[in-house]
């Protein structure tokens, strides 16, 4: 199975704004900025997102994307689901393509793309945007704060 950019970036993006944001919208020109992926693709990438209830924004000059949920509760594998939809490690596996296959009944490898399939989700639930955040820490990758912010002593 090959995984979309879809997904590559939807998690780069998730982990831009946990790691970047500073509980304000994070707007979509200044992550794909960040992360050198197209402002028109994130849109689409982004609905997709939104969509599964992984992010929220909000409209105006202050407006943006923001994390519907903590950084601890989104795991790689919601971005999967949501970019790809379920895994389907085999043509078989798909709902619509059963009827393709004559040995469907009797086939001794199709339960174990299944649970290829649900071993490398189950992984996939493992990872949190929060523990990539941890990673992008340990790595020593430098925040982009907003030049907006103020601050006092």
């Amino acid at each position: 199975m090959k995984l979309s950019t879809k997904s590559l970036y939807g998690v780069r993006a998730l982990f831009d704004i946990a790691y970047n944001s500073t509980g304000y919208p994070v707007q979509i020109k200044d992550i794909a900025k960040r992360q050198k992926i197209s402002q028109r693709y994130l849109e689409q990438i982004f609905q997709l997102l939104r969509k599964a209830g992984i992010v929220q924004s909000k409209r105006g000059p202050k407006g943006g994307y923001f994390l519907a949920k903590k950084p601890c509760d989104i795991t790689i594998g919601d971005v999967l689901r949501a970019t790809e939809g379920p895994p389907e490690l085999v043509f078989c596996l798909s709902d619509r393509l059963k009827g393709k296959c004559r040995l469907l009944e009797h086939c001794v490898t199709r339960p174990i793309w299944m649970e290829a399939g649900m071993k490398m989700l189950e992984y996939l639930d493992s990872i949190s945007i929060e523990a990539l955040c941890k990673k992008g820490e340990t790595l020593g990758i430098e925040k982009d704060m907003p030049n907006d912010i103020m601050y006092y002593i």
